[in-house]
């Protein structure tokens, strides 16, 4: 692990008129680490994603990611220096094809600008089909979903469970440093789930992207995640191995409104 986290929040606080949705939190992520993000419904998570991601700013507190602040940052000055996300409920452009998705992706890494674009310079081209080969690299990542015919589909036409699929692969064409799941396994059946949790666990160890996600579901927590972070009411609450926290008072008192009993470890 890098002696710097990637990414490193300090004190970071943010209301909604009377209520706390973050309060006070520290966290960090380390480079090559998973690190999943749970708690009870209105616990934050997504609040904290959208905090990171610029998407909303915060009332206090740092953000810092590769050792800059980007507090005060747009959503899309945070993509360049290497802050990609997914979404709770999946945002794709859903008239525009598999490969078309991707390549908006990448656009945070082209370089000709706008006149080259235009005047379709040589170097535009050269660009421009760089960035085909990269996209259709990344979505074989997923093997054989989104790929071959894929590529020429509308992503509307997709199956749910290659949807989100498609919304990893966006977010991975950008390059990021640090790839924020948002629930990947959502709506999924047990199948698709299994798939997408060996998915997760690939994307770091083969593609070295360092993880934060949010999940419900436990059994992927527990199976992907380096270190669990519990959110309450926009506080943390508990921090260690997915064994420490499921067993940890306040985190059973947290999901189940007792301090009666054990999670299920």
């Amino acid at each position: 692990m890098s002696a710097q986290p990637l990414l490193q929040i300090r004190n970071l606080s943010k209301a909604f008129g009377g209520l706390m949705a973050i309060q006070e939190l520290d966290f960090h992520v380390n480079k090559d680490e998973i690190v999943s993000l749970i708690g009870p419904n209105g616990a934050g998570k997504t609040t904290f994603f959208n905090l990171v991601t610029g998407m909303i700013p915060p009332d206090a507190g740092q953000i810092v990611v590769d050792g800059h602040d980007i507090v005060g940052l747009r959503p899309n000055q945070i993509l360049e220096r290497g802050v990609a996300r997914t979404f709770q409920n999946v945002r794709l452009f859903p008239n525009m094809t598999v490969l078309e998705n991707v390549l908006i992706g990448q656009h945070t890494r082209t370089g000709t600008g706008p006149v080259g674009a235009i005047l379709r310079t040589p170097a535009f081209r050269r660009q421009e089909e760089q960035a085909v080969e990269k996209a259709k690299e990344t979505l074989a990542f997923f093997g054989s979903r989104l790929v071959g015919y894929r590529f020429d589909q509308p992503a509307n036409v997709l199956s749910y469970a290659n949807r989100r699929r498609l919304e990893i692969a966006r977010a991975m064409a950008s390059e990021p440093k640090l790839l924020l799941l948002d629930e990947p396994t959502a709506g999924m059946n047990p199948r698709e789930t299994a798939e997408l949790t060996e998915l997760v666990a690939k994307l770091r160890d083969e593609q070295g992207f360092t993880i934060c996600l949010i999940e419900h579901d436990m059994r992927v927590v527990g199976r992907v995640s380096d270190r669990v972070v519990v959110l309450d009411y926009g506080t943390k609450i508990a921090e260690g191995s997915y064994h420490e926290v499921a067993n940890d008072e306040r985190v059973v008192e947290a999901y189940l409104g007792t301090k009666a009993g054990k999670a299920a470890s």
